[in-house]
């Protein structure tokens, strides 16, 4: 196959290739075994599914319906785009029989439009608008894979994971913020095996990149000229746009700015050295090194000395969310936060910074007992094993998966924790392995001998 992101390469048979994948699907399901000719990107998918306890008999969730969904679709940054994806995608949809659909960034279906007897066979496996198809909860699809790999996918019949959408195929792409590159969702073609040819793929990333350059010129509040904005929330290395440049830093460069942005009365030499290192053998030299190299990423005239600082205004998506939490403005607050501050980062500063956003965030989910912003927390990455989170959700939407959910997050902490030691004949730490809780994000460290 000459583009393993493509489901058919040119000449194959569809019904050949059918019968082969639903062969690989029933032996991954059985065996754990990914056999030939299934694609890499498909591969990684079940894995995942596996991983998350999607089992192949599953079906999708409604999580959001009647006012709730209005509301929600109301709010979200897609609803912009949606004329534009109308007016794009509507005759293609209807002529050809499929569905057009638009899934947030959790993978649930906001929009989903076409032929009308294509949504009343889609409505029979919940392909419907609420419903939460995320490959967390329904395992490999076009839509959810394409948020979860943050590209363009084609999924063919039984290359689906669950077995009541495996005679569907379907081509997605995700659609970014313009501004801060997030993904904000996924724009979905959904119908017959035609869909399984280049054409379709190319198509929905056509779409998707026009919506992102229409979305460009909608979104409203700008910072003020000469304000630079960085973007550090979800991601390891933060981004700096100033001066009509996009600048993609370092982790110990992100370090450093996340702290600078928000002190800018500055910080001396021996505040920052506490603030980002942990080793107190570290030398004022190393940290001087830094800032000399972070100076000339920057371009002259932004960093200035005793005391460090930014000659800037910073607005950050930290500052964001703060703002908003502190004005009650949870629901919010809670679409600026795309994730743990600098989730690798074992700066001092920077690991207080991150704790101190999350839980303010999740107490606030917790007291405002909205089931949709306590939904999106929990099935994020960072809340999946937030014990909390999921009996708040519990109480407000008590579902069988949610509340399967919650029984296995419960009995995970009634475990005692079990202390493993991977030494194979040479010295390595002993890892304490205990059940998570609280803030997601945070990984079992090596505890000393």
């Amino acid at each position: 196959m000459t583009d393993s992101w493509v489901a058919l390469e040119p000449g194959a048979d569809p019904a050949e290739r059918a019968r082969t994948l639903r062969r690989a699907h029933a032996t991954f399901t059985e065996a754990g075994t990914v056999p030939r000719p299934v694609r890499p990107v498909v591969a990684d998918s079940w894995r995942r599914s596996a991983r998350a306890g999607v089992g192949p008999d599953g079906a999708a969730c409604v999580e959001l319906a009647d006012g709730d969904l209005g509301a929600y679709r109301a709010e979200h940054p897609l609803a912009r785009v949606m004329p534009l994806f109308r007016e794009l995608m509507s005759t293609f949809a209807l002529d050809g029989e499929h569905l057009i659909a638009v899934c947030d960034a959790h993978g649930r279906l906001l929009w989903v439009e076409g032929h009308p007897a294509t949504r009343r066979r889609a409505g029979r496996m919940n392909f419907v608008p609420g419903a939460r198809w995320a490959e967390s909860a329904v395992g490999t699809n076009a839509p959810g894979t394409a948020v979860a790999v943050d590209r363009a996918v084609q999924v063919f019949q039984a290359e689906h994971f669950a077995r009541r959408v495996q005679r569907w195929t379907c081509a997605a792409a995700p659609v970014h913020d313009p501004r801060t590159g997030r993904v904000l969702g996924a724009v979905d073609v959904t119908g017959g095996d035609g869909l399984a040819h280049p054409h379709s793929l190319g198509f929905v990333q056509a779409v998707a990149r026009a919506a992102e350059s229409h979305l460009s010129l909608l979104i409203p509040d700008r910072p003020a000229e000469g304000t630079a904005e960085l973007t550090a929330l979800g991601r390891d290395e933060a981004q700096l746009r100033t001066g009509g440049r996009r600048i993609r830093l370092s982790r110990r460069h992100s370090e450093i700015l996340v702290l600078l942005a928000r002190h800018p009365e500055g910080l001396t030499g021996d505040a920052l050295l506490c603030a980002l290192y942990e080793d107190e053998s570290v030398t004022p030299v190393t940290l001087r090194a830094e800032l000399a190299r972070l100076r000339g990423l920057l371009g002259p005239g932004l960093l200035a000395s005793r005391p460090y600082r930014l000659t800037v205004p910073v607005e950050s998506d930290v500052a964001v969310v703060e703002r908003r939490l502190a004005a009650g403005a949870v629901t919010a607050a809670a679409t600026a936060y795309t994730g743990p501050l600098l989730p690798a980062s074992q700066a001092p500063a920077v690991v207080r910074l991150r704790r101190r956003l999350a839980d303010g965030l999740r107490t606030a989910l917790i007291a405002r007992r909205d089931p949709d912003l306590l939904a999106d927390w929990a099935h994020a990455p960072w809340g999946e094993d937030d014990l909390d989170v999921w009996r708040a959700l519990a109480a407000t939407r008590p579902t069988a998966a949610v509340r399967a959910r919650l029984t296995a997050l419960e009995s995970e902490l009634t475990a005692p924790a079990v202390t493993v030691r991977r030494d194979h004949g040479h010295r390595a730490p002993a890892i304490t392995v205990s059940p998570r809780s609280g803030t997601g994000g945070t990984r079992p460290r090596p505890q000393p001998r």
